[in-house]
């Protein structure tokens, strides 16, 4: 017994040493880090809350109302030729910041953040991001019918890469800056401390380290502090009464809302896709300036909110109404067709502002629709129809952002009604269930397949992206340098790759040919003839893209 003892002392005491080294060597530097995080989580909070404030100065400037949650209602009394002439002027001011301030004319959004963290170590793109930041103020302010969280998270990203460049810091750290200055960005906007960090976890890092979690909490947290202390711990829906479910056979009615919902979010994505290649093609065939492409989304913008008015801007108005039951079937239907096209017609001129605002939206309606249909043909047997709009809501935004979690989380923050938790999570799973399989995992996710920048199928697929062909191939003045005959043998044969070239273009051609390397070689620009710089090495390629997966598994589960 006594030696047992002995044993068990010795093994404790070998425990607490450790233990003390452990936090005498590590604890001090992720004390700094969660100060940083803090730190930065403030200045994103604050960023959000300043964004918000500029939106409703400039909404209330131009439209004259001093109350702009009930825009929707007072636009419709103004004049048509001003209702039509605001957003044709913001669609000017937009294409002139765009043209001159970004290369390709397109506003950066959570879709740039989402790549900045896979494949940039975190950092996204300052200058067009800051036209992008000044661009979606102005298109949410003058009609665009958008949604304030993607700016506000592309500007967050901004503040997270300037603090990792000044820092100096690796990949993993500008990531999880990345994450916390998302999530407090997040939080700071819709008060929802929780949502805010499963987001920037969820949508953005796209995974749940255990090493992320605790600063990225941190900065949630100060993000929503923010918020309280500037508009006061409420939340931004308010709901009548209860909205329990009242009969538990009413599920299944769940379970067919959250497929409906998915058809709905898959519709809404497309037709954003379908508009942005219809303006694409309309803008090259009559050889369309890029500055005049906004302004002619915002004539058409105009044109609509004559009669539909809730399409300008966020539409939590709409929202709201949609939430409370207080609209009947035909304007519920009418008024989700309507949002779907004027988003669809903000997001392809290019007028800047998020999805996830107008997500929101589209599912109340969706929702309410499906309560008023559910309602008349089991009046005895159906909930309030706040329940309906509830579930609609979350499950479009999920399937919209890809983001089961964060989204369902982030509804019950909006509304402070935890008692639907069973209805919302039942049609958020069949939602999301459904669009993953029509759409490329989420709209972010697709957005950047059509870029050519493929992030869904995971990191086996997109890391072979990150590494250049001239930064693994062997010179021929290094040591194991292939033969320069047989290299320009094969360049006469057309076996041969590019130094711009990347390893997810090298690696097919190993399968194809079966040779142990790949000339790699520029063009000349007269004559356009390959010279010969170095070769490409199969095991290299092979080596370098296993030590980035291991690097990733590292990250990924730390």
């Amino acid at each position: 017994m006594l030696r047992a003892f002995s044993r068990q002392w010795a093994d404790m005491t070998s425990s607490f040493g450790r233990g003390w080294d452990l936090l005498r060597h590590k604890a001090p530097g992720q004390v700094t880090f969660w100060l940083i995080a803090l730190v930065v989580g403030v200045a994103s909070g604050a960023m959000a809350v300043l964004f918000r404030f500029a939106i409703n100065r400039l909404q209330a400037f131009l439209y004259g109302t001093e109350d702009v949650s009930t825009l929707a209602s007072f636009a419709s009394q103004l004049p048509w030729i001003w209702v039509v002439l605001i957003p044709v002027c913001g669609g000017v001011a937009v294409g002139l910041i765009m043209q001159f301030f970004t290369p390709d004319g397109r506003v950066r959004s959570v879709s740039d953040v989402i790549e900045g963290a896979a494949l940039t170590d975190g950092r996204v793109e300052k200058k067009a991001g800051i036209a992008s930041a000044l661009c979606s103020w102005i298109t949410l302010s003058t009609g665009g019918s958008t949604g304030r969280e993607g700016p506000v998270v592309h500007i967050a990203a901004m503040i997270a890469s300037w603090t990792s460049n000044r820092l100096r810091v690796d990949g993993i750290t500008g990531r999880d800056l990345l994450g916390c200055a998302v999530a407090a960005a997040v939080s700071a906007s819709f008060n929802a401390p929780i949502a805010g960090a499963l987001f920037g976890l969820e949508v953005v890092l796209r995974h749940f380290a255990l090493h992320a979690f605790a600063p990225i909490v941190v900065a949630s947290a100060a993000g929503t502090v923010i918020n309280r202390l500037v508009f006061g711990d409420v939340t931004e829906f308010l709901l009548p009464g209860t909205t329990t479910v009242e009969f538990y056979l009413e599920l299944p009615a769940f379970f067919l809302l959250g497929l409906v919902c998915g058809l709905v979010a898959v519709v809404m994505m497309r037709a954003i896709f379908w508009s942005e290649d219809i303006g694409n093609k309309l803008q090259k065939r009559l050889n369309l300036p890029h500055v005049l492409r906004p302004a002619l989304a915002g004539l058409l913008l105009g044109a609509i909110a004559t009669r539909f008015p809730h399409i300008i801007g966020v539409g939590y108005e709409t929202t709201s109404l949609a939430l409370t039951g207080m609209l009947g079937l035909q304007a519920a239907l009418l008024f989700c067709a309507v949002k779907v096209a004027a988003v669809s017609i903000t997001m392809a001129g290019r007028m800047g502002g998020g999805v996830f605002s107008p997500s929101l939206m589209v599912g109340a309606l969706t929702g309410l629709t499906y309560a008023h249909i559910a309602t008349a043909l089991f009046p005895d047997q159906s909930s309030a129809f706040t329940l309906y709009a509830l579930a609609g809501m979350g499950a479009v935004a999920a399937a919209v952002l890809g983001a089961p979690i964060s989204t369902t989380l982030i509804v019950f923050e909006l509304t402070g009604d935890w008692q639907t938790g069973l209805a919302v999570m039942i049609s958020v799973s069949m939602s999301i269930s459904v669009a993953s399989r029509l759409v490329d995992r989420s709209f972010f996710l697709t957005q950047l397949k059509r870029r050519k920048v493929h992030l869904a199928a995971g990191p086996q697929t997109y890391l072979l992206a990150m590494f250049r062909v001239a930064s693994v191939m062997r010179k021929p003045a290094d040591p194991g340098a292939a033969d320069e005959e047989a290299c320009l043998r094969m360049i006469e044969q057309g076996l041969y790759v590019l130094t711009s070239a990347t390893l997810e273009t090298a690696l097919p051609r190993f399968d194809k040919s079966g040779v142990a390397f790949l000339p790699v070689v520029t063009l000349t620009t007269d004559t356009q003839e390959p010279r010969l710089q170095g070769a490409l090495f199969h095991v290299d390629a092979l080596k370098a893209y296993n030590r980035a997966l291991a690097a990733t598994a590292a990250e990924e589960h730390s």
